[in-house]
């Protein structure tokens, strides 16, 4: 049986992080085949600087860990209608090696308000159109209210939403999939 890997990246930095915990959560019900990892570190990232050799060893383990996923899922809260500086940081360094080229994605934002974090969501959907993800219709989810639904601890607590993550999950595998069968 092949093992699937995914990288799962948060925009927060915060360890408690709702964000973060609905990734946790997602790698928690992926099945025993999906080698699912958090990525860490993006505030280790220097700023992004085209004119500048980007010979950081955390951007080279970043772009490497990306080429080595078979999809990579992303969970953003929204800062000022928007993606947080750190995770749009991060996705500019790879603009022009291309690792996203191709590479099935999922994206999600949460947000303890109404909106979900609508916009954080749409700026990185665009984002992940112009590096050349492959996505669907099916590839994103505005989370509103999150605070209702995910303990303090981190743990799910509405049952609407373990359906929604886990379509988002088996639409990811599906895409991954497809793409293999393409590839083959």
């Amino acid at each position: 049986m092949k093992i699937i890997k995914i990288l799962a990246i948060s925009g927060s930095l915060r360890s408690s992080s709702t964000n973060t915990n609905i990734l946790k959560i997602i790698g928690e019900m992926s099945a025993k085949s999906v080698d699912f990892q958090i990525l860490e570190g993006l505030d280790t990232f220097p700023h992004f600087n085209p004119g500048v050799d980007e010979n950081n060893e955390n951007v080279a383990l970043f772009r490497s860990k990306i080429k080595e996923a078979d999809g990579v899922i992303f969970s953003t809260p929204e800062y000022a209608f928007g993606v947080p500086g750190v995770l749009k940081n991060a996705l500019d360094w790879t603009v022009s090696s291309g690792e996203f080229n191709d590479k099935p994605v999922a994206a999600i934002s949460a947000s303890p308000l109404n909106t979900g974090g609508d916009k954080a969501l749409a700026s990185l959907l665009l984002t992940l159109t112009a590096l050349g993800t492959l996505k669907n219709e099916k590839s994103y989810l505005s989370i509103p209210n999150i605070k209702q639904k995910i303990s303090p601890e981190g743990k799910l607590t509405d049952n609407v939403l373990q359906n929604q993550l886990e379509l988002i999950l088996n639409n990811l595998l599906e895409q991954i999939s497809n793409k293999s069968d393409y590839d083959n």
